[in-house]
């Protein structure tokens, strides 16, 4: 396990395309399977997996996590949280208040 709070977030990626090309891999997958289902360039596939990549869209991960199946994963990166205790009073929902705008 890599302890990611003092990384860089292009090291970060570089991790992560490692480990995308280990799980692509042994799903008997190739790079042209992964560019045909999620319409990422091969040379874009290529650079994430090598670790050249500095940048990656949000868009663009969710897509490849997807092409290999672990897209159940997406509740990992920010889960849902229960409802707080705080927002009731007297078994009732708090609701914020406004200021009135100003015209």
């Amino acid at each position: 396990m890599v302890m990611i709070d003092a990384l860089a977030p292009a090291e970060i990626i570089r991790i992560l395309g490692s480990r995308f090309r280990e799980l692509r891999m042994r799903r008997n997958m190739t790079q042209k399977d992964v560019s045909e289902f999620t319409a990422i360039s091969i040379p874009t596939i290529y650079k994430f997996e090598t670790g050249k990549l500095t940048d990656m869209s949000l868009a663009n991960l969710l897509k490849l996590m997807r092409s290999i199946g672990i897209q159940q994963n997406w509740d990992l990166l920010i889960p849902d949280l229960p409802e707080s205790p705080y927002l009731y009073t007297n078994n009732k929902k708090r609701q914020r208040i406004r200021k009135p705008s100003k015209k």
